[in-house]
């Protein structure tokens, strides 16, 4: 008789493994928004630094929550295989088992759950309805019966969320009311948030071709990719100079250009790349948000 061959299994995680599975590079897109908005809460004298930090640490569990959930299920959907051109995924390498990985995005969603107790107290309901529908669609990103990034939503999903509902969520939850600036000031945060995973889709086009992953870019084409990408860059440097001439912030709003020299050579990069080069905007993009984000809040901190 055969003898029956052990199962591989995965190897004890480490803290380089678990780090690489969160994504640091993509944090910025939690960070950002709490940033931005807490910024404009202190410069209209409103800003609470206790909802502010549970804010981040919330978002911050989301978005590794997500994080996870796309490791785990563009694993098991194969968009994840070994033609991959971007960084490594801990799941489709086996360094950490798959269940292991959706156990713990599921802990992360129930650790934003947690922290969310302490803001409903602050800010009431519609914390439940802003708590409820970005853990939801975190991991319907990949997951679930409709998975938003396989029908070409995913772009949507990060301007409304890490945009529309994160910047005047923590200015709401300090301020306890939303003010036409923090509406004005969610549309930069969401826009380079949503330039980001242009570029991760611009790069996976190929293989997402393959695993019928449905994005915009694979949807639309290239070309069309591309054109989004400049037009959201465009749309994140024009909506500063709109805030000032409207009356919504100070002229310093506009030390957010100061950034733009780091878009140049992203621009560059992703008009005339396809494939692993692009990894390289990708790097360059997170920055670029960080960067923007960070003159962007001194703007809006300084009357």
């Amino acid at each position: 008789m055969n003898a029956i061959a052990p199962a591989v299994q995965a190897p004890r995680p480490t803290l380089k493994t678990w780090l690489m599975a969160a994504r640091p590079k993509t944090l910025t897109a939690a960070l950002v928004p709490v940033m931005v908005g807490t910024a404009l809460a202190y410069g209209l004298g409103v800003g609470q630094w206790m909802p502010a930090l549970a804010a981040l640490v919330g978002s911050m569990f989301i978005q590794v929550g997500t994080n996870l959930t796309n490791d785990y299920f563009d694993f098991k959907k194969g968009a994840d295989t070994a033609e991959r051109v971007g960084p490594q995924r801990v799941t489709q390498s086996g360094l950490i088992a798959p269940g292991t990985v959706l156990a713990s995005a599921l802990a992360c969603f129930g650790l934003a759950v947690l922290t969310g107790i302490y803001l409903v107290v602050v800010g009431g309901w519609p914390i439940v309805a802003i708590g409820v529908a970005s853990v939801l669609a975190g991991y319907s990103y990949t997951g679930g019966p409709f998975p938003l990034a396989y029908h070409g939503l995913g772009d949507v999903f990060v301007f409304v969320f890490f945009g529309l509902v994160a910047v005047p969520g923590t200015f709401y939850v300090q301020a306890l009311t939303v003010t036409p600036a923090a509406w004005w000031a969610a549309i930069p945060v969401g826009a380079i948030g949503t330039a980001l995973l242009v570029v991760n889709n611009l790069r996976d086009a190929a293989t997402d071709v393959k695993a019928g992953k449905r994005t915009l870019v694979v949807r639309l084409g290239l070309r069309a990719g591309r054109a989004e990408y400049v037009a959201l860059l465009a749309l994140a440097f024009v909506t500063p100079l709109a805030m000032w001439s409207l009356g919504l912030s100070s002229p310093w709003v506009m030390l957010a250009w100061l950034s733009a020299p780091l878009a140049v050579p992203l621009l560059k990069l992703v008009l005339g790349q396809e494939g692993a080069p692009l990894n390289l905007a990708l790097g360059g993009t997170a920055r670029l948000q960080l960067v923007f984000g960070l003159l962007f809040s001194v703007g809006l901190l300084l009357r």
